[in-house]
């Protein structure tokens, strides 16, 4: 049997122990949920999750601009990436010596689902994703039932300040918060991560998120909030839950369900 990536690449079972790097944060979390923490041998500085795994890791870098010669020093047999977060040239750099490069792309919630399947099938770790599949669609049931009790609302997401940066809905975030009935703002965009006029859209919004990643908005930047935009409504949202996929997008879920139901309770937030 093969498994397709993201590039419709195939890939067969790997019939021994692999030696893998991953090159993407959230998936070096996935690896080891699937079971998978013996066979990583390699990771990036961003790779932080689960700590008392990765702290044994050698780190290459980041997830672009890693260093081709650790990487290499490391005799994978599979490295793991992304469309997004890793520089198509220093990947297709690595074909030269790494004999399996497994691209991903996830672009909506449910695509994890295909994530559990094709590392779980690489690896011969299909119990342990059949297990993750199946608390993800636990965890998406519920998620839509409380959704489908509360109207939807137009949110602005914010990434970044000066300055102040949100995200597209062709983003895996923007589509993480419309399974909680949250759209995002802008409507339309060019760029997937654009700078947006703070005063306007706040305005049209009806809630205000301020991301903890990759900027480090606090209760402080709340604040701030109030004085740029006096009108807006805002709330702190924890940024890996909302754009972490993998294992992560399964306690992401239930933490969506919460924060809305929680949000609902204290209209004046």
């Amino acid at each position: 049997m093969q498994w397709s990536d993201a590039i419709g690449k195939q890939h067969d079972r790997f019939p021994e122990t692999p030696r893998i790097v991953s090159l993407v944060p959230s998936l070096t979390e996935l690896l080891v949920d699937l079971g998978l923490a013996d066979c990583l041998v390699g990771r990036t500085g961003f790779c932080i999750h689960p700590r008392q795994v990765v702290r044994r890791l050698p780190k290459v870098g980041g997830t672009k601009g890693f260093s081709i010669e650790k990487l290499r020093a490391l005799r994978p047999t599979h490295v793991i990436v992304n469309i997004d977060e890793n520089r198509r040239d220093e990947v297709e750099a690595l074909q030269a010596f790494v004999p399996h490069l497994i691209v991903t792309h996830p672009l909506a919630a449910r695509d994890n689902l295909g994530l559990y399947r094709l590392l779980g099938g690489v690896f011969g770790r299909e119990p342990q994703a059949a297990a993750l599949a199946a608390a993800f669609e636990r965890q998406w049931a519920a998620l839509a039932t409380t959704a489908a009790g509360l109207p939807r609302q137009r949110v602005l997401y914010l990434i970044w300040q000066k300055p102040w940066l949100g995200v597209a809905r062709d983003t895996y975030i923007s589509r993480m918060l419309a399974a909680a009935g949250w759209d995002t703002l802008p409507v339309e965009s060019r760029d997937r991560y654009p700078a947006v006029d703070l005063a306007t859209l706040a305005g049209e919004a009806e809630l205000v998120l301020l991301s903890s990643e990759p900027y480090p908005f606090r209760e402080q930047h709340l604040r701030r909030l109030a004085d740029a935009a006096p009108d807006a409504r805002a709330a702190l949202i924890d940024g890996e839950m909302v754009s972490w996929y993998g294992s992560r997008a399964i306690r992401g879920l239930a933490y969506l369900r919460r924060l809305r139901a929680s949000l609902a309770q204290s209209p004046g937030t």
